[in-house]
């Protein structure tokens, strides 16, 4: 693994509860975001990171991510919380700041809706389902 670790919705929330450096970026699209919602770090002071990994709409793989990161203050010595909507993304943007020098860069493994069920719906796991904080933007 070249990333600090996959962590759950639960474990992403203790982190950014109890460690004030921390930062979540969610590296899901701009259409998501609008219509699926965004976590809601407000309780803690924070707010959240919108990054796109892949750009809407055409789905290639955003070539300023990690310089994007940086403009939004990121450093190299802090807790950064990847999140996407399954967990998938969301690794490659904790590869990605990890190659660049991110010491602590974590993916959310549920992500924000998490993946298909058996039924192929998507909503049964992750940051949504487990009640944490989030709002429509």
């Amino acid at each position: 693994m070249s990333y600090a670790g996959d962590i759950t919705p639960e474990q992403a929330w203790t982190i950014l509860s109890e460690n004030p450096d921390a930062v979540l970026v969610d590296v899901r699209t701009k259409a998501e975001w609008s219509y699926v919602g965004i976590p809601d770090l407000t309780e803690l002071g924070k707010q959240t990171v919108l990054i796109e990994w892949v750009t809407f709409p055409d789905g290639q793989r955003n070539p300023d991510f990690v310089g994007q990161l940086r403009e939004a203050g990121v450093a190299d010595d802090q807790p950064v919380v990847f999140l996407c909507r399954s967990g998938q993304r969301s690794i490659g943007a904790a590869e990605a700041a990890t190659a660049d020098g991110v010491s602590e860069a974590y993916n959310v493994s549920d992500g924000f809706e998490g993946g298909l069920d058996s039924a192929g719906h998507r909503g049964a796991v992750g940051w949504k389902a487990l009640g944490l904080p989030w709002r429509q933007s």
